[in-house]
């Protein structure tokens, strides 16, 4: 009779190549994410090796950082930005490698597009170079965001190596209240346990709380574990997950289908398991969160207030918020429905699928953007999710409100494309990171959920989406 096993352990078994030492291990990878900003230098170093991809048919790759999401036709908005995607273009077609052209339906953003297609499968290993890669582990599946050189490295062997990390179970329980979502859950979490809470460990994410969340929810959920500091994200392969990718294009189909469930039904968690780390998060009384720092952790609810660095417990607290405050432009003690904005981004790889803007539209319909605000966009995360909002005509409503709608790509959340914020400028943003300077030099981050950003949007300052 087998021990008890975590998810963790099962997937890694199954994937180790050898084991290096006590601690490092090589690692098979299933499948090979690629994005035009960490890819070129690894193409470099395979053609000076005089190597080829060892499976090329495990790659996947398509433009996503720094593309333009308005007029492409005009072509990329800086020659860097021009030079990156060229490179990825020009190297997917030397050696062969699927890409989906900004013209193709399925480009977007890559985190978006693998799970959509069926890409992203129970049970897989993959890797990207791209930290929110955590994001697949939704579907329990093993997903890394990796350096240039370790995508040099799978590129060239299908193999990467990784320390082992711990376990670590978050165990979530109570009914979401009505208006409260799965970026709440998250931010809410970081703020309580911090960044770096998670470092070493594979998080997953357990409890009815979860198993009642969408795939767009867990997903979510795991594009955010990477903030608390987590090496990757998994949640239990439930029906849930089998539903979803039933008919997905790569998935799998006829008595492979049949074949494909019954394993990926055995891809949880065994129930007597012992984590090295677990931790009970009560969601019942949440409300919705907004963040007023330079970190994730830095967060309250929509009721709460900015800190009074005097108020904090220690020096290097007091140093943290003084600083972040400062960068931020607010004052300790300000109420966050008092905080004006300037400009309102809804997408990124956390919160630009379908249900997310189904959310948004439901708020937003017969309401117009209020008149201080400078821009609003609301820019989807792929082509299919593009097509199928406007199948369902929700950017009409976007457009009749006084949002920008955009073609798919990673936009404001990392201010790498002409999509980006002005010096002092502050946003209420969809998107995963509020550090100085992520979404434009000198712009001021708020991380909030799409039915916050399209209540704050309407009011032109931060309110329960529910009051409208």
């Amino acid at each position: 009779m087998h021990s008890p096993q975590t998810l963790l352990e099962k997937i890694w078994q199954r994937h180790v190549v050898s084991q290096l030492d006590d601690d490092y291990f090589l690692l098979y990878i299933d499948c090979h994410l690629l994005n035009e900003v960490t890819s070129p230098q690894a193409f470099d170093g395979l053609r000076l090796a005089s190597r080829q991809p060892w499976r090329a048919s495990s790659v996947l790759a398509t433009a996503d950082h720094n593309i333009p999401t308005i007029n492409r036709l005009a072509g990329m908005h800086n020659e860097s930005a021009r030079r990156q995607f060229a490179a990825l273009e020009h190297n997917c077609r030397e050696y062969a490698l699927r890409f989906f052209e900004l013209t193709d339906r399925r480009q977007g953003i890559l985190h978006v597009v693998a799970p959509e297609l069926g890409e992203t499968l129970p049970g897989m290993t993959i890797a990207c170079g791209d930290s929110h890669t955590t994001t697949h582990g939704a579907f329990g599946a093993l997903a890394f965001g990796v350096g240039t050189s370790d995508v040099e490295q799978i590129l060239a062997t299908q193999c990467l190596v990784l320390r082992r990390p711990k376990t670590l179970n978050v165990h979530i329980r109570g009914e979401l209240p009505r208006g409260t979502y799965a970026k709440d859950v998250a931010l809410a979490f970081i703020g309580r346990y911090k960044t770096d809470y998670a470092n070493g460990f594979a998080l997953e994410f357990s409890g009815e709380t979860v198993s009642r969340f969408s795939m767009e929810s867990r997903m979510t959920l795991c594009n955010m574990a990477v903030e608390a500091g987590a090496r990757c994200a998994l949640i239990g392969v439930d029906k849930t997950v089998i539903d979803y990718l039933d008919g997905r294009p790569s998935s799998p189909v006829d008595a492979e289908w049949e074949s494909a469930k019954q394993q990926w039904s055995t891809l949880h968690s065994d129930p007597s398991v012992e984590f090295d780390k677990t931790v009970v998060f009560d969601v019942s009384d949440l409300r919705p969160q907004v963040t007023w720092g330079t970190t994730p952790a830095m967060v309250t609810s929509i009721d709460g207030s900015v800190p009074d660095p005097a108020a904090e417990l220690t020096h290097e607290q007091r140093a943290a918020t003084t600083r972040a405050l400062d960068y931020m432009g607010l004052d300790g003690g300000t109420k966050i429905r008092e905080i004006r904005l300037d400009k309102i981004f809804i997408g990124s790889c956390t919160n630009a699928r379908i249900e997310d803007l189904r959310i948004v539209a439901d708020i937003v319909k017969g309401k117009k953007v209020a008149s201080t605000i400078r821009q609003a966009l609301v820019v989807p995360g792929s082509g299919n999710v593009k097509y199928q909002a406007e199948t369902e005509g929700l950017d009409q409503i976007f457009v009749e409100a006084g949002f920008e709608w955009r073609e798919p790509g990673c936009s404001m959340c990392l201010g790498m494309n002409n999509d980006s914020l002005g010096e002092g400028e502050r946003c209420a943003s969809t998107s995963n990171r509020n550090f100085e300077g992520r979404q434009g030099r000198g712009g001021r981050s708020h991380l909030v959920s799409p039915a916050v950003a399209a209540g704050a949007a309407i009011a032109g300052h931060f309110i329960d989406p529910m009051d409208l």
